[in-house]
């Protein structure tokens, strides 16, 4: 199947709609329906979408996703067989068919089956700034409940201010996948707080109470600090950088 074709039939099960019922709903044939659902058929993005409305997804959901993310990014194979676990443990309607009346519709889709799946795969992780306030995310995965081994909620991407770090390939505007570490960890880069200033610098422990900060920009710079000054935030993990 394809992501937005089983989509679609995701969506379709969950309103507990007939191929037929949603393509008389879309003005489609039931035929081109069932093609897309099963992945032989290619169907546009916007078609997808005005289709996925009509059944009563909408384009942007109370968690944030799009189906642009939602198609680019999720294995709905993976994502399946956690959305059949889920429909055949909720208690079926009264009625064989409901379709939701537009009051509903316009709520969006709180409750959505799809939307706990996905939750489930899925964290929207904020692009934080110099100053620590978002201003993007990125969808990453999410495995066992965590992200690079954290806690999905602690998890932030930081975006680089400044050349500081290039001589170790990470320069201005690339942005850094963090994880929480309030101690230093040797040979790592790490996200700190000193003297009243926010570094991403490779930290090397020299004792117990010591550590060298590590930069490179033009020139390899190295200050010794004491542990008790500095304020650990994060640990990087992952790197990532535009190509222009």
């Amino acid at each position: 199947m394809s992501r937005l074709g089983d989509l679609i039939r995701t969506e379709r099960i969950r309103q507990k709609l007939t191929t037929k019922q949603v393509a008389r709903k879309c003005g489609v044939s039931e035929s081109y329906l069932e093609a897309v659902e099963a992945g032989t058929r290619i169907i546009a993005d916007d078609q997808a979408r005005r289709i996925l409305k009509t059944i009563g997804l909408k384009q942007q959901t109370e968690a944030e996703f799009t189906l642009d993310d939602i198609a680019a990014t999720v294995d709905l194979a993976q994502v399946q067989p956690r959305l059949v676990q889920a429909v055949a443990a909720k208690p079926a309607p009264k009625a064989a068919v409901r379709v939701a009346s537009t009051e509903e519709k316009d709520e969006g889709v709180a409750g959505s089956v799809w939307l706990d799946a996905l939750q489930s795969v899925l964290k929207r992780v904020p692009v934080m700034n110099a100053v620590m306030k978002p201003v993007s995310y990125k969808l990453e995965p999410v495995e066992n409940g965590r992200i690079e081994g954290a806690n999905p909620d602690k998890v932030f991407y930081y975006l680089v201010p400044d050349d500081s770090m290039r001589g170790f390939r990470i320069c201005r505007g690339d942005i850094v996948l963090t994880v929480p570490a309030q101690s230093p960890v040797d040979g790592a880069v790490m996200l700190l707080n000193y003297r009243e200033h926010r570094y991403l610098r490779k930290i090397r422990i020299l004792d117990d109470h010591s550590v060298l900060l590590q930069s490179y920009d033009r020139e390899y710079e190295a200050e010794t600090a004491q542990m008790s000054d500095i304020g650990f935030l994060s640990r990087a993990v992952r790197v990532t950088y535009e190509l222009t």
